[in-house]
């Protein structure tokens, strides 16, 4: 529930700041706007106000067929809508969602969308992406403002990482370190594995103990990774269905190599009455070697349910104790981390600017490059619609993680309505751009049915993406 809310609410924002960036540039050059609602109703509207004959009017569920209203085309109505899927912004001689071409005048109007010239039209278009990708760089700007930024350098794992069997498969060693990726030092354990994945770098070369190993990535690694994602996620999903209990987890392609000393002791979980203390060393599980983090994991989830012995050290002193291992394959223990040093930094207002600017580009320009793995196979099947995006926020309240979260939607929002697709508001920049070039304006007949086919394909592009989520639910 509480990522449900997180998902309503990170929407609903960004829909608003979307239509009132139309909603600006429209005002800004005289242009009516006739509704501006968030979410949409057809029928009826939970709440409707205007403003008229010097004051405000407001009605709540009421039809939306007004007679009294309809005399004053000058003034906006507001409104919240019943179905919580966006918004619009309904702008007086624009064929769009909202208008037809029935509904258009013989003649086009001083105060109509249609009656300007093409840059002004251009930049009312424009406003909600600009308003979209402006605003998520202003809360990141806030974001570092406030918290700072903490990042673990990857230069820092003294202790290497874990490499999933792909990129065993690939020629990597566990607990080799990555020194550079086409000739340059990657920041973070992200920064690695988006030029891996995402940009489609090949080169490596890594410290394996005191050599140095050059490795070639596969070309195809991109998308062999994301099918054994997705074989990796549905069979989670299944071990869950099987099991109420069950945590499904995450398919990992690399992970930091973390020691299994024990830095707490959870009470009232296994450890606790095996006897397991702060310090002691985990080294293996029913017999199996964990020399990291992930592989006790591992082993512990294959023992869910199950009595194990844990060997350890204590004192320099080799120990073993027997465990029950409950229904979610957890011991109840928090591993130190302190071996790794982190970085923090704190920004100023006037150094957050530039650093949250660079931030958010950044995550445009990943995004943008990842987006050529949705034409593949394997891509397509990882698409998510609503279920996907809720659960990228955590599953408990952080203000942190709800704007950081809002802000990436953002620039992705800004990204997906910029492609030249019809009904998007990439479909009308690029006629208008058609328009400026050759200096002819398309017939708004034309617009109303490149539009009604944009719409139709995004109807089904929503189809798939949620289609996604229910079978990876069910099957």
């Amino acid at each position: 529930m509480i990522q449900a809310l997180q998902l309503i609410l990170a929407l609903s924002f960004l829909v608003l700041i979307h239509e009132l960036g139309h909603f600006t540039f429209a005002r800004i050059f005289k242009v009516r706007v006739e509704k501006f609602y968030l979410f949409f109703n057809p029928w009826i509207s939970l709440v409707r106000f205007k403003k008229f004959d010097g004051k405000w009017h407001v009605k709540c569920f009421a039809p939306n067929d007004d007679e009294e209203w309809s005399k004053h085309p000058e003034n906006t109505e507001w409104g919240i809508g019943w179905l919580p899927f966006g918004g619009y912004c309904a702008i007086a001689g624009m064929v769009d969602e909202t208008h037809s071409t029935e509904d258009l005048g013989a003649e086009p109007q001083e105060w109509e969308f249609r009656s300007k010239p093409a840059w002004q039209r251009m930049l009312i278009i424009l406003g909600g992406i600009l308003v979209n990708f402006i605003g998520a760089l202003v809360i990141f700007t806030m974001l570092l403002w406030h918290w700072g930024q903490d990042t673990l350098p990857l230069r820092n794992m003294t202790t290497g990482l874990y490499y999933s069997q792909i990129m065993v498969d690939e020629g990597f060693a566990q607990q080799d370190r990555i020194l550079t990726i086409d000739g340059q030092e990657p920041e973070t354990l992200n920064d690695a594995v988006q030029a891996i994945i995402i940009e489609g770098k090949r080169e490596v070369v890594v410290l394996r103990g005191t050599d140095t190993v050059a490795l070639t990535m596969s070309e195809d690694l991109g998308t062999r990774y994301l099918a054994q994602q997705n074989a990796f996620d549905k069979a989670e999903r299944e071990k869950a269905r099987a099991d109420e209990n069950y945590h499904a987890r995450h398919y990992m392609l690399m992970a930091e190599w973390i020691p299994c000393v024990i830095d707490s002791v959870f009470p009232d979980n296994a450890a606790a009455y095996a006897g397991i203390e702060k310090g002691d060393s985990i080294v293996a599980v029913a017999g199996v070697p964990t020399p990291c983090n992930v592989l006790m994991t591992e082993e512990l989830q294959r023992h869910a349910c199950d009595s194990v012995t844990i060997d350890y050290y204590r004192n320099g002193e080799l120990q073993q104790a027997r465990m029950f291992i409950g229904d979610q394959g957890l011991m109840g223990v928090a591993l130190k981390w302190d071996i790794f040093e982190f970085e923090h930094k704190d920004y100023s207002f006037w150094q957050a600017i530039p650093a949250g600017i660079q931030y958010g580009w950044n995550i445009l320009t990943m995004y943008v490059k990842q987006f050529r793995l949705v034409f593949t196979k394997e891509g397509a099947q990882s698409v998510g619609g609503f279920v996907a995006i809720g659960k990228i926020f955590p599953a408990y309240w952080s203000w942190y993680a709800f704007w950081h979260m809002t802000a990436f939607l953002s620039i992705i929002l800004a990204f997906m309505n910029f492609l030249p697709i019809p009904a998007l508001d990439g479909g009308y920049i690029l006629f208008l751009l058609v328009e400026m070039i050759t200096r002819r304006k398309p017939s708004d007949k034309f617009l109303e049915v490149a539009n009604e086919i944009g719409f139709w394909l995004l109807i089904a592009l929503l189809i798939f993406a949620n289609g996604n989520d229910i079978l990876k639910l069910f099957f």
